[in-house]
């Protein structure tokens, strides 16, 4: 084999190398951003409601997660997923709310009644919408969360039904990459929720009301 043949079968092998090392490259550029959102969520400091509160999280919530398929060549798909984070902050919260906590693994229905709780409690995200640099061109990164809530009896009878919003931002100055900052944001705006839902919920009129009954039915028990 002569000199000129060798030399023509290891440019193409190097070629095709190139080839192969420039495609994955750009692969890995295009591919999709990934946040597993966590974080550090405080309990709420308040007198605890005399309530034992069922809960139960569906499983698109509790494995909750938001895909955003990017609009041009120069952007990155991404995928946020919250699910573990919301679990971690609602069982912080609930059980910092309420006397006791009590996890169904089942929607309520009057074949699976739980006599052990006064009401159980089905939270849904509606709705999560982010932003970053990209897309604003201001270094700031945020995370809107839309929440539906149905508080349901034993029997998951209808007791109430509202949603809430929560946001959270943090600038990108301290972060150390994209990720990271919209990690913070989520966390942010999960803590905002958890405010949000302890200083509204008893404000819920259909919540009102049934707290006033539960009241109402426990005077007459002590006084019976």
């Amino acid at each position: 084999m002569s000199a000129s043949m060798i030399f023509d079968h290891n440019s193409r092998r190097l070629l095709r190398f190139t080839s192969w090392l420039t495609a994955l490259v750009l692969l890995s550029a295009c591919g999709a951003k990934q946040v597993v959102v966590q974080g550090q969520f405080p309990s709420p400091l308040m007198d605890r409601l005399p309530l034992t509160l069922g809960v139960w999280y569906m499983e698109d919530f509790a494995n909750h997660e938001f895909f955003d398929e990017s609009k041009s060549k120069k952007e990155s798909d991404w995928i946020v997923k919250t699910g573990e984070a919301q679990v971690k902050m609602w069982d912080t919260l609930l059980s910092g709310m309420f006397e006791n906590l009590v996890h169904l693994q089942a929607k309520p229905d009057p074949d699976t009644m739980n006599q052990m709780v006064d009401a159980v409690l089905i939270p849904h995200v509606e709705e999560l919408q982010y932003a970053i640099p990209t897309h604003t061109h201001v270094k700031v990164y945020e995370i809107w969360l839309r929440y539906r809530f149905e508080l349901v009896t034993t029997r998951g009878d209808p007791i109430a039904e509202w949603t809430m919003t929560a946001y959270g931002k943090t600038p990108t100055a301290f972060m150390q990459s994209d990720e990271a900052a919209v990690n913070l944001a989520a966390v942010m705006a999960l803590r905002d929720a958890g405010a949000n839902f302890v200083v509204n919920f008893t404000r819920v009129p259909d919540v009102q009301q049934w707290l006033q009954l539960k009241r109402g039915g426990q005077e007459e028990a002590d006084h019976g």
